[in-house]
């Protein structure tokens, strides 16, 4: 978990444009399922995405689903790119340009909120957004998540 949350310090430091989302965004709220990767949701334009490759230098970082081209991000590579997915030496990260039943960045960005980390406050998905989310998703993993997510806030509103 700390190599994961290294990934999300190192995009934040890097100036770019993201929301936390996914398990790591879980974890900040309590919950108790771990995770393998790190989620963002970024907003994607070149510039913001070579901020975010430019975090990842000297991690080895590689296209998870072409680990035999190299990880640049040209123009034309990042031409079209809703996703993106990085394999790392310390762990993955997933960039989604949506998320499942909010919408594209601007509408993540309005349902998060700030939180405190070690390096620095950082957007991370709502409660109530990542409970909706996980729920669109409807994954069993997703569902166990959500469920959980609503027995924290029941338990943070009483």
């Amino acid at each position: 978990m700390e190599d994961l949350v290294e990934l999300i310090r190192r995009v934040h430091l890097s100036g770019a444009e993201f929301v936390l989302i996914g398990g790591l965004a879980a974890v900040k709220y309590g919950s108790l399922y771990g995770t393998i990767d790190a989620e963002i949701c970024a907003r994607f334009i070149p510039e913001n995405l070579r901020r975010i490759g430019k975090a990842l230098e000297g991690l080895d970082p590689r296209f998870r689903q072409r680990r035999d081209l190299p990880f640049e991000l040209s123009d034309e590579r990042l031409a079209g790119l809703k996703n993106l997915y990085v394999h790392t030496n310390i762990g993955d990260l997933d960039c989604l340009g949506e998320v499942a039943g909010l919408g594209d960045y601007d509408e993540v960005l309005r349902a998060s909120v700030l939180v405190e980390f070690p390096f620095g406050n950082c957007r991370v998905l709502s409660l109530d957004g990542l409970i909706r989310a996980k729920e669109s998703l409807a994954r069993p993993k997703d569902l166990l998540v959500a469920t959980e997510l609503r027995a924290i806030r029941e338990k943070l509103n009483s």
